[in-house]
């Protein structure tokens, strides 16, 4: 806490950080008004005892209007394009499996592909983030998926496909680890749980726009058809192509945004944070830079050894071979400070928490589609008929025929399992703060696994779809609050890299899911679900000993 000793006649205020003081200049806040001899206006200053001036404070001060607004779209529209990017091989799968003739085994790598990617690259967006910056991070790593995901719309090969899938994984990871952190940052603890609240229904946005634009793109298999002796493209890959462009968009209209101030106050560099506050202001406001309240800003000493503690230094990228020794150092400094008390706790439980979650959630949302499509052509072939889910896949897998058309109804099924989430995205920001953050992560995962263990029980694709809409409607709930939940419980300095640790574990967690679900879906599918209903049930149990948040400032 910075403590604001008093005001001089001055106007110049001492702040006490710990062991350390500095100068605190502060205008047109208070109770009292007094001229400024400088320039002759009238401005308050206000008349401290023990009042506290921190970074929140600033922050606050800025108001809450237009760069807000702004600042949540487009952290909106990248926590979107996350949602597209990670299922969008939900309609790849059925739509390509005759061009790469793939069988169930090879659809399960397909879908563990990005998964690996991201667990890889979750922790190297991570440690780039924490000592580096989120902006400049969060830009890499939205062009990198965009551009391997335009390049894999155009792979001619099963392997090459895959592996460009790999390296958008490894891309979007990045920005889906650090978008929370980067809006928080920009909030006071009065708006901070709401605004991350709204993430979700972003998410749910881009659950809702893929299906559309699957709808729309992979039945017109005529229109985008190119067929030459060396080359073919056809409707899939061009719904690969237009599912990739915005990440690329995205990343550059980023540019035009600026790096988190709570950052670079960890960074030391006071004056480009005041610039950011005043600049918020001014958006905010529509007033001038010399009205902001606040006109020198220091933050309390920091408690780890960090690059961003050399307040001078003004390169934080990785262009030396010192740079890299350095980076790999503070990396490994940090990490082990997440496995050191107070950390230690919430550490294990999100890395835990995430796995169970993301295991289940990311393999029945990448198998939805796959699983309608099969209900629907059992359905067909055999009508007034009842079939589980395990019934359906080992009739048609013995069928052994390649159908790579996708049913209507498929895409009808997809879209409103997205829209069955918008009762709950709207639910979290509007009663956070009244059933709090913890209720909803263990209402969420506990039901979610009642839900996840009914599928075995399903008879007809109806059932199939209710199931369906009510497991994503809660789990994607689940992992945004998990989210909000990691930007109150770590620092500044290790907030993204914590975030990023937790998501190698959930990543690790999808890409078992996966590669299970791929072998025994058309073997024994009752053990994969009830591992999956299993691992949520822990994860909600888990979730009771998380402790409580958002009633205090960021660290």
């Amino acid at each position: 806490m910075v403590v604001i000793e008093g005001i001089s006649s001055s106007g110049i205020a001492r702040k006490h950080y710990g062991s350390t003081t500095a100068d605190v200049e502060l205008h047109n806040v208070g109770q009292t008004d007094k001229q400024d001899s400088a320039n002759g206006t009238l401005i308050k200053s206000l008349d401290f005892t023990a009042t506290g001036a921190t970074f929140d404070r600033a922050v606050e001060s800025t108001g809450f209007g237009k760069f807000h607004i702004l600042h949540l779209l487009i952290c909106g529209l990248i926590y979107l394009d996350t949602a597209v990017e990670i299922t969008i091989l939900s309609f790849v799968i059925p739509a390509a499996k005759c061009d790469f003739d793939m069988s169930s085994e090879d659809a399960g790598w397909l879908n563990a592909a990005p998964m690996l990617g991201m667990m890889f690259g979750s922790y190297f967006w991570g440690c780039l983030a924490d000592t580096r910056g989120r902006k400049g991070v969060l830009i890499a790593s939205l062009l990198l998926d965009g551009i391997c995901g335009i390049a894999s719309s155009f792979a001619q090969a099963f392997p090459i496909f895959v592996a460009l899938r790999f390296f958008c994984g490894f891309g979007i990871t990045g920005a889906m680890g650090i978008v929370f952190p980067y809006l928080g940052e920009f909030q006071c603890t009065k708006y901070r749980e709401k605004v991350l609240g709204w993430m979700e229904l972003f998410w749910t946005g881009g659950i809702i726009v893929l299906p559309l634009f699957a709808w729309g793109i992979i039945p017109l298999r005529e229109f985008f058809k190119i067929e030459t002796s060396f080359f073919w493209f056809h409707s899939w890959n061009m719904f690969v192509l237009v599912c990739s462009l915005p990440a690329v968009m995205l990343g550059l209209w980023l540019m035009w945004f600026p790096e988190s101030p709570k950052f670079l106050l960890e960074c030391g560099e006071y004056d480009q944070a005041l610039e950011i506050l005043r600049h918020m202001f001014c958006i905010n406001s529509g007033k001038t830079f010399d009205q902001y309240p606040i006109r020198s800003l220091r933050e309390k000493e920091h408690r780890v050894s960090v690059i961003s503690i050399q307040s001078t230094r003004s390169v934080r990228s990785v262009k030396t071979p010192k740079d890299v020794k350095i980076f790999i150092k503070e990396s490994w400094e940090q990490t082990t400070i997440l496995f050191k008390t107070p950390h230690l706790k919430p550490t294990v439980l999100t890395c835990l928490i995430q796995f169970g979650l993301t295991s289940g959630y990311y393999t029945l949302m990448m198998w939805f589609p796959e699983l309608f499509n099969r209900f629907d052509k059992f359905e067909i072939l055999h009508p007034n008929e009842t079939a589980s889910v395990c019934d359906v896949s080992a009739i048609y897998e013995t069928q052994h025929i390649c159908d790579d058309n996708i049913d209507m109804s498929v895409y009808m099924h997809t879209l409103i399992i997205g829209i069955a989430c918008i009762p709950t995205s709207f639910w979290l920001p509007l009663c956070v703060h009244r059933l709090g953050i913890k209720f909803f992560l263990v209402f969420c995962l506990l039901t979610s696994g009642c839900v996840a263990l009914g599928f075995y029980f399903v008879q007809n694709s109806f059932q199939n779809l209710v199931l369906s809409a009510i497991f994503e409607a809660l789990t994607s709930l689940g992992i945004s609050v998990v989210y909000c939940v990691m930007v109150d419980l770590f620092p500044t300095n290790l907030r993204v890299m914590a975030c990023a640790l937790a998501m190698t574990f959930g990543r690790g967690g999808a890409l078992f899911g996966n590669l299970i679900f791929g072998f025994l879906i058309d073997l024994n599918c009752l053990v994969p679900v009830v591992l999956f209903a299993s691992f949520l049930y822990i994860s909600g149990i888990l979730c009771l000993f998380l402790p409580k948040t958002g009633q205090e400032e960021l660290d």
